[in-house]
């Protein structure tokens, strides 16, 4: 078989498709997903933002539209795809809900530029981004009151409750205990307040006393609850 009986043979297997629509679905989607990860990048908050899981979202679009262009309309095609995926495992776990959403994001583009979609990939991803970049502009959704974590330390053999209790008063609006632990072997007990100070507490005052009712042993108050794990 000669190079143009060749040609011929893997035209004729793929004449569901061209070759200029895989260059347009990978080029398309690359780029719309290049405005995902910008979105993401300018909106993302936090301490655990992470450059692969950036390149990941783009990597993705263009994947889910290569198989959106083999699937076609072929049911058969489908199920064949769905069950060879369906052994791919992941592990890593997913630090922030949002990532989710944008990982939906993503393979939606992905599987309309796949099908062909064009405008509809083009047109949903500015009005999504957009909207995501108003959400996080104007801070939609966010509480008056911002919640924060404190982790004081202390001997083991001291008694905590009623300890901070005239402290917590004087500084701040509402406390949880949502954590309780022994560390450096069980010399020290470590407890986890969820905290909203009041809104003109002098948090160096504040930490303090907390030293001063706890031995001076460690004291910490991290802002934004939801960005750190306990």
């Amino acid at each position: 078989m000669d190079f143009n009986s060749l040609l011929a043979a893997l035209h004729d297997s793929t004449e569901v498709f061209t070759i200029q629509d895989i260059v347009l679905t990978i080029t398309l989607s690359f780029a719309l997903s290049l405005i995902i990860g910008w979105i993401y990048k300018i909106t993302h908050r936090g301490v655990s933002y992470s450059q692969s899981y950036v390149q990941t979202l783009v990597m993705m679009a263009m994947v889910v539209g290569i198989v959106m262009l083999i699937i076609g309309s072929n049911i058969a095609r489908a199920f064949t795809l769905v069950g060879a995926l369906s052994i791919v495992r992941f592990r890593n776990a997913v630090k922030e809900t949002r990532d989710v959403g944008y990982i939906f994001f993503a393979m939606a583009i992905g599987m309309a530029c796949g099908t062909r979609f064009y405008l509809l990939a083009v047109t949903a991803t500015l009005v999504i981004a957009a909207l995501i970049w108003v959400m996080d502009r104007y801070d939609f959704f966010s509480k008056e009151a911002a919640v924060q974590l404190l982790k004081i330390r202390l001997p083991s053999d001291m008694t905590y409750r009623g300890l901070f209790d005239e402290t917590f008063r004087r500084y701040v609006d509402r406390y949880d205990l949502v954590a309780m632990e022994t560390v450096l072997a069980g010399t020290l007990t470590e407890l986890v307040y969820s905290v909203e100070l009041k809104r003109n507490a002098e948090v160096e005052a504040f930490l303090r006393e907390l030293g001063e009712l706890n031995q001076n042993n460690k004291v910490v108050l991290v802002t934004g609850q939801q960005e750190v794990d306990l």
